[in-house]
């Protein structure tokens, strides 16, 4: 029998047809350098938490852009009632993932959860510091919210609050959890990947995106390669080396700021003169350019320089070892005891080219005279040594992290990080805590100048850490997305802003 040529060609055109859907079955594959140690909302602004579950799953109050600021996301509008309370009015016909109403009694849960002492959320710890908050439920679309001491841009702070249902324990992580996002968690498949897909049910617009995967490659270069080759479609974090291909990289500043925080307690790190010699010990200009990114800036404050308030007439510390050596045989006559062995605590795969960064400050450090040793550890471990309550029986210890603030004001920052009772903070001084007492409190230009004042304080009189840089980011987008990576992109990835070409 015959075959006719053209039956051949329909059929070839089916199957072409056939392979391109699948190739563009709006689906995604995220690359991911660190693995997930928990999937709870309450710290989806941990920075790996983040990238899959915020926004995605777990919607906020209000929404932080980086271009047009505030804007409305569960709430539709808020006003300021006065005395510290804020009253938000919330959009109807939401519900959850579990198809239950989401109305003002989950948002008051909420609240009371992200700070529960019984579980030290990571959005209670790092925002909500010293303030007591209480809510009000006027009806179910309606809830008004005091802070005490009162917070002139509450709204603002309830950008971090995710909101999940009234009944979710206040005693205990979530390990599947359920929000009003676009996104349903459907599968975590530990050391391997997690699944989400698109909710149907969602109050909102649908998106694109319908489902997406996301896998865990702890190498750059192998992240690289896997959107090269079209295994995956987005790596959001890869080191400079990696970042070749002009048509898939992009390089943009990520609001991260790279430090090492000093606990002040410990000796020799109590001494002023020790932590100046750790500052003038680092070659900071040294790194811009050869395993970090030509754009990075050298840090003089925990937040980036956008950020109100940041102190632009501070200078970062010069490289000036024999100063450093100097003051170190200062400190020793005085009895300071430098020769303590201090660990240097380095976060692996925090970021691109994160263990050749710290190797070469252990070696600046060594070369000055300080007796250091250098331990890389995995996130989970690195948060028992970073977070409150510290081990017992640690010695000094000198801890890198990677801090991101892409919201404005130093609020979202300093109580974590300086205040006494701070979660994350290393020092404790009455003067850092008063200061940002005050700042919390005041608005406008005064708000700006006590951050400036706060800032100069821990920069040149109490040399409160290394600050080191402001990062440049890279990512390596499939070029069959639409999507550009942005100051976000690091601690959020949101999959309903991502179109296909």
């Amino acid at each position: 029998m015959t075959r006719k040529p053209h039956i051949f060609m329909v059929s070839a055109l089916a199957s072409a047809c056939a392979f391109a859907a699948q190739a563009q079955d709006n689906s995604v594959t995220i690359v991911l350098s660190e693995e997930l140690e928990i999937v709870e909302p309450c710290s989806a602004t941990k920075s790996n938490v983040g990238r899959v579950l915020f926004q995605n799953i777990s919607e906020t109050v209000t929404e932080m852009d980086p271009e047009t600021g505030l804007q409305p996301r569960l709430a539709k509008s808020w006003e300021d009632m006065g005395d510290g309370t804020w009253r938000f009015h919330l959009n109807e016909g939401v519900t959850f993932s579990d198809g239950s109403t989401m109305d003002a009694e989950d948002v008051a849960h909420s609240l009371v959860r992200v700070k529960s002492p019984a579980i030290a959320c990571e959005i209670g710890a790092k925002f909500f510091g010293g303030i007591d908050i209480t809510t009000d439920i006027i009806d179910p679309t309606t809830i008004d919210v005091t802070a005490n001491p009162p917070q002139p841009i509450l709204p603002m702070l309830m950008s971090t609050v995710t909101v999940t249902p009234s009944d979710t324990p206040l005693d205990k992580f979530v390990d599947h959890p359920i929000g009003t996002g676009p996104y349903t968690f459907d599968e975590y498949e530990r050391g391997q990947y997690i699944k989400l897909s698109a909710n149907p049910n969602y109050w909102g617009e649908q998106p694109t995106v319908q489902s997406a995967t996301y896998l865990f490659r702890a190498d750059s270069a192998v992240r690289a390669a896997m959107v090269a080759a079209g295994e995956a479609d987005i790596a959001p974090s890869i080191a400079l080396q990696d970042a070749v291909d002009p048509s898939m990289d992009f390089s943009y500043p990520n609001s991260e700021t790279v430090f090492l925080r000093i606990e002040h307690e410990q000796a020799p790190l109590n001494d002023l003169r020790v932590r100046e010699a750790l500052n003038l010990a680092v070659d900071r200009e040294a790194f811009v350019g050869t395993i970090l990114a030509n754009g990075t800036l050298l840090a003089t404050g925990i937040t980036p320089p956008s950020t109100i308030g940041y102190n632009h007439d501070l200078s970062p510390y010069a490289f000036d070892p024999d100063r450093a050596r100097a003051l170190l045989e200062e400190a020793q006559a005085d009895g300071v005891p430098i020769d303590t062995e201090i660990t240097l605590i380095g976060r692996t795969n925090n970021f691109g080219n994160v263990l050749e960064m710290m190797e070469a400050l252990l070696a600046m450090y060594q070369d000055v005279g300080f007796n250091m040793k250098l331990e890389m550890v995995e996130v989970a471990e690195w948060l028992e040594r970073y977070a409150k309550p510290f081990p017992e029986n640690r010695g000094p210890e000198l801890i890198e992290a990677q801090h991101d603030n892409a919201n404005g004001d130093p609020v979202f920052s300093m109580y974590f990080k300086y205040h006494s009772d701070g979660q994350q903070s290393g020092i404790t001084d009455p003067k850092v805590d008063e200061m940002i007492a005050q700042a919390t409190a005041a608005t406008g230009d005064e708000r700006a100048a006590l951050w400036s004042e706060l800032f100069a304080y821990l920069h040149d009189e109490i040399i409160a850490d290394v600050m080191l840089f402001h990062m440049v980011g890279f990512s390596r987008v499939n070029e069959r997305l639409d999507f550009a990576p942005s100051i976000r992109t690091n601690s959020e990835l949101q999959l309903s802003q991502i179109e296909f070409k």
